[in-house]
């Protein structure tokens, strides 16, 4: 399986076009630290896909030498997008993809509802197509932009994709045992690493919640079941407040230590 990891950052990449955190400013100092939101490059049985379709999509194709259209002046690889959620950081790239003929997107049921007004929007445009994506629910939290949608109950709002010998779950808000099952007979997993613990949120100023009750479980409360996981590990999903996105920070060490990796956009996993 080809796959390249086209970002890693949170929403709002890092740095934010509105922050002056250290994180932030630290990559503005240094350009090397810069990340793209999180987004995966695929080579699947049947074409060539992006993981999430995000603000950076573009730029995110242009750095996978294999995504590249070519050699007709209309003639991509790209056949669709796999979505995790309906988040505005996860599908606003699908606005930017409107100069396609045609596109498939896979997501759960209540994502594709949620993405109506997108659909419509780019019905114009081109030929969009819904399939189902393999996917097990690891969250409940929905968009603000959808909080009265009469599904807001309705389970799939955020999942972790089985894609296959991967499992790729950039938010998580709980690890249930399907997700536990998955994760053991994976290759490779690539996991929600936005905060590194609970109270970060909170403390940098950023949110009046913890990280659990923003969505995600912190890295302080997987890094240990992670470690006992047979395949390879990695971070994704960055906030720019995680001392992680500092390549100088001691939290480095502590996952190295447990044989666990911190994801980099541009990087290449054979599978």
């Amino acid at each position: 399986m080809r796959l390249q990891v086209l970002g890693t950052a949170a929403g709002g990449g890092v740095p934010q076009w509105n922050c002056a955190c250290p994180g932030c400013s630290g990559a503005r100092a240094h350009p090397g630290r810069r990340r793209r939101h999180a987004s995966l490059a695929v080579q699947l049985d049947d074409g060539a896909y992006v993981v999430n379709a995000t603000p950076d999509i573009a730029e995110q194709i242009e750095s996978c030498a294999w995504l590249r259209p070519g050699p007709g002046p209309r003639e991509s690889p790209l056949k669709g997008v796999i979505l995790t959620d309906a988040e505005l950081d996860h599908t606003i790239g699908l606005l930017r993809l409107r100069e396609a003929d045609a596109l498939e997107v896979r997501s759960t049921p209540v994502v594709r509802h949620a993405l109506r007004p997108f659909a419509e929007l780019l019905r114009p445009y081109l030929q969009l197509t819904w399939a189902e994506a393999a996917a097990i629910p690891v969250s409940g939290k929905r968009p603000r932009y959808a909080a009265g949608s009469p599904e807001v109950e309705a389970t799939g709002w955020v999942s972790a994709l089985r894609l296959g010998p991967l499992v790729y779950a950039p938010t998580m808000g709980v690890w249930p045992d399907e997700l536990d099952e998955a994760f053991r007979q994976a290759e490779c997993v690539i996991v929600d690493g936005t905060f590194w613990d609970d109270e970060e949120p909170r403390r940098t100023g950023i949110s009046a919640r913890t990280a659990t009750q923003m969505g995600h479980m912190p890295i302080e409360a997987t890094m240990e079941r992670l470690s006992k996981l047979p395949g390879r590990r990695l971070y994704t999903h960055l906030n720019n407040t995680n001392p992680l996105v500092d390549p100088a920070a001691e939290q480095h060490e502590v996952l190295a230590e447990l044989g666990i990796e911190v994801a980099a956009d541009g990087m290449v996993i054979d599978l």
